[in-house]
């Protein structure tokens, strides 16, 4: 079994190196949405428990924790991206348990821009119609859990963005594994790789204009341009927890680093305190390597403060049928802040 776990640590380690940018391809990727996290619970981490991330959000972080569930979980999520954008991420998740030891889950995410003036070089107060943009994602997943110990997933995304005229597809693969250790099980460590696909490629009507005759004549001619294509933000993820339990009571530490492929790289920290499981408070910090260079130009929206909390209910007293209710909040520079709300079942 360390054979097989050092295999699979192996591959995500030399796929990542394939993959991975340096500091000249820092904003080249597009896609970015791919790396919103829409998930209350995981967001109050600021997306770094990718050690003991389990359920329907794991297929945000590392897929391998879709299977450490009890059966089934439901989870519905709405987010508030930058306040004051009038953006918002809509989401919804499954994942069930097959068997004893695999796991499937299912994950749509939808972007929701609003409605934006249409505006031309003629008119660029605007004409007084409107679009909104479509970007939606449907993740499929699998996990398979190996004596308890050791769970490694794949999923594969669908990845859509669309206008009124305009459209462009691809499909990303991600992969995790996760290692639980100690008398308790209270110490974890995972690794996952996300984003790893195929190039985007905007294609449509909207690409075509009417423009002058090239040679004189009293006439229109049509004429269809191109974009380029264009990769999508690849990251690897690499991170710890530990739990200090008490009696009723659980202080869990974590650590994480992330080596994103077109953009700067990240570590951070975290703490998150449960009251018999029915209560939790988290809070975490994450820093930006190389922030405050270039005058801040640079910098990331995200000041590195994030903060959450959690309670779930019980159906009956000592069931393990529960409902919850998640809130997690994230300190942005500009705008107001990212507020993720969500709704959990488990079964």
């Amino acid at each position: 079994m360390k054979k097989f776990l050092s295999t699979i640590i192996a591959s995500l380690f030399i796929v990542s190196f394939l993959f991975a940018g340096n500091p000249d391809r820092q904003g080249e990727a597009g896609a970015y949405e791919l790396l919103m996290n829409p998930w209350a619970r995981s967001a109050g981490l600021h997306t770094m428990n990718t050690a003991n991330i389990t359920g329907v959000e794991a297929m945000r972080l590392n897929v391998a924790g879709i299977g450490r569930i009890n059966k089934s979980q439901f989870v519905l999520g709405n987010t508030t991206y930058l306040q004051g954008t009038d953006i918002r991420l809509n989401s919804f998740g499954l994942s069930q348990k097959i068997g004893k030891s695999g796991a499937f889950g299912l994950s749509l995410m939808a972007v929701d821009f609003g409605d934006i003036n249409v505006t031309t070089t003629d008119q660029p107060e605007g004409t007084g119609a409107t679009f909104s943009p479509s970007f939606f994602h449907l993740g499929l997943g699998y996990a398979h859990t190996f004596e308890n110990k050791i769970s490694v997933g794949v999923l594969f995304r669908a990845i859509s963005e669309t206008t009124a005229n305009l459209s462009a597809f691809g499909f990303a693969i991600d992969a995790g594994v996760q290692y639980v250790t100690g008398e308790q099980d209270n110490f974890k460590f995972g690794i996952s790789l996300r984003n790893i696909g195929s190039k985007m490629q905007f294609r449509g009507e909207g690409l075509s204009f009417q423009t002058a005759s090239p040679n004189g004549l009293p006439y229109e001619t049509a004429v269809n341009t191109r974009t380029s294509a264009f990769e999508i933000p690849s990251a690897l993820n690499i991170g710890g927890s530990y739990d200090i339990l008490f009696p009723s009571n659980r202080v869990t530490i974590i650590a994480n680093f992330t080596s994103n492929s077109f953009s700067q790289d990240q570590l951070g920290a975290g703490l998150e305190y449960a009251l018999n499981e029915m209560f939790m408070l988290r809070a975490a910090y994450k820093y930006t390597m190389g922030q405050g260079q270039n005058g801040g130009l640079e910098d990331p929206v995200y000041t590195g403060l994030s903060a959450g909390l959690s309670l779930e209910v019980p159906f009956k007293k000592g069931g393990d049928s529960k409902v919850g209710f998640d809130y997690a909040y994230r300190a942005t520079n500009p705008w107001s802040g990212t507020h993720n709300i969500g709704i959990r079942l488990n079964l």
